[in-house]
């Protein structure tokens, strides 16, 4: 066997390669969660068609890990206004919850996305996006607009402190190229 299709050098992390997870998490922040109750629970299931017994992801039909946010809450490193309640979210496998990640659950479900139902070939697909299409039509998120709401002034400090997490993000970076090289250099002469 060839020892390189065997071998993969693991790439080297880069600090500033977090800066959308930094992004996603001052997003999620100040996004409100609504706790639903077991009535809530339950009319979300019933509109998808499914029960307590029969839930699975809504978009492979593999055991469901988690509740993904059906319409995005982060696009274009900002808040789109909707928040985490019941009404904006799907039972998902973790799998297609990463690949969906923030793209418009129409444009991904059909797509060639590593792990997208299309790429996996998922059985009767056809039957999952006209479920999907009839919870979109039937869930009423809430929407809120964030920065009218705290009023700019706050909204702009807030991220502010964005800007310089990233910034310190990078010139940490620097620093580690340095610090990499100076410790590959005394690993080569040792």
């Amino acid at each position: 066997m060839d020892g390189k299709r065997v071998f993969k050098l693991p790439k080297a992390v880069k600090i500033t390669g977090r800066s959308s997870s930094i992004t996603n998490s001052f997003v999620n922040g100040i996004i409100p969660v609504v706790i639903p109750t077991q009535e809530d629970i339950a009319s979300v299931l019933d509109a998808l068609g499914m029960t307590d017994d029969t839930i699975a992801c809504a978009y492979c039909g593999d055991k469901h890990s988690e509740w993904d946010h059906f319409r995005p809450i982060v696009k274009d490193k900002k808040p789109t206004g909707y928040i985490s309640e019941i009404n904006n979210l799907v039972p998902a496998c973790g799998k297609r919850n990463q690949s969906k990640g923030n793209k418009d659950w129409r444009a991904w479900i059909s797509s060639s996305a590593a792990l997208s139902p299309k790429s996996r070939e998922v059985y009767r697909l056809e039957n999952k996006i006209r479920m999907l299409g009839r919870f979109e039509a039937w869930s009423n998120p809430t929407i809120i607009d964030f920065e009218e709401l705290v009023g700019k002034q706050e909204w702009n400090r807030y991220w502010r402190h964005l800007e310089i997490v990233q910034k310190t993000m990078k010139e940490a970076q620097i620093v580690a190229n340095d610090i990499r090289l100076l410790i590959q250099e005394r690993a080569r002469t040792s």
